[in-house]
């Protein structure tokens, strides 16, 4: 059974399809397989860190988060040097009403629902399950709320709510919660953003956009039997030869044209 405490274990991973699994699988079919298999773990970076102990913040859990990530604190228990700005920013959302009304009500919701011949798992942030105000509300850390960043995908620069797939993550996300509940229409979904410049920034951004949702699940309905078939082991998976996971083990076959290097 899906919890709190076992949703991201390696056996929960290999029952459930997530949006952040999807993602790895359009990233690198073999760097995925390998995730799921235990091969490979990412290096945790700090702009991770500090969006963890955002999270243990919002959840209320930041107790059992410093005794589980004494990496972050010195021995007197203060949070590193490199690490203050994640102070900076939950008291930026503290000191701002609205943020923290979007970030009422139940924390860390797991859910699951099937769709696309799966079954997926979502864990919502901050939920507010009121048919009269039913909204999903996802807290994101980003380098600049209003700074564009490249996207390859796109091949231009865009908002990091686009480059980074959040409209993608967040249809799932209200997908799931939709067959989840039986209701007939999506909740309102919203990110609550907070910056990593000095002084923070922050922002309510609206993410309701059915007919983009409508797209986003069609592009993931189309994808999923490939998807399924590799995590199956049916077929081999394929390797991008460009992520940390293909350069680590990286067996050059042939000389490439420099046309290639686009």
């Amino acid at each position: 059974m899906l919890t709190r405490e076992n949703y991201y274990s390696p056996e929960m991973n290999q029952v459930y399809m997530s949006a952040s699994l999807y993602s790895d699988f359009l990233a690198c079919e073999a760097m995925a397989m390998a995730k799921l298999r235990g091969e490979y773990k990412p290096e945790t970076t700090k702009e991770c860190m500090i969006g963890s102990y955002i999270h243990a913040w919002n959840e209320g859990t930041l107790e059992h988060f410093r005794a589980n990530t004494p990496e972050m604190f010195t021995k007197k228990g203060e949070i590193r040097s490199e690490f203050k700005l994640a102070d900076q920013m939950i008291q930026t959302l503290e000191n701002d009403p609205f943020c923290m009304f979007a970030l009422q009500g139940e924390k860390e919701v797991p859910m699951t629902a099937e769709m696309f011949g799966t079954v997926w798992k979502i864990k919502i942030d901050s939920y507010n399950r009121s048919d009269k105000a039913r909204r999903i509300v996802d807290l994101k850390t980003t380098k600049s709320i209003y700074e564009l960043v490249w996207s390859n995908e796109r091949w231009a620069k865009v908002s990091f709510v686009e480059a980074y797939n959040y409209l993608r993550q967040l249809a799932i996300y209200c997908e799931v919660e939709r067959i989840s509940t039986g209701h007939d229409s999506w909740a309102e979904p919203l990110i609550v953003a907070v910056s990593k410049e000095t002084p923070p920034d922050k922002a309510i951004i609206s993410l309701l956009d059915e007919a983009r949702f409508a797209t986003e699940l069609r592009h993931i309905e189309e994808n999923m039997p490939r998807i399924l078939s590799v995590k199956r082991g049916e077929v081999e998976p394929v390797r991008c030869e460009r992520c940390a996971y293909c350069r680590q083990n990286k067996r050059v076959r042939k000389v490439i044209h420099y046309s290639e290097l686009a």
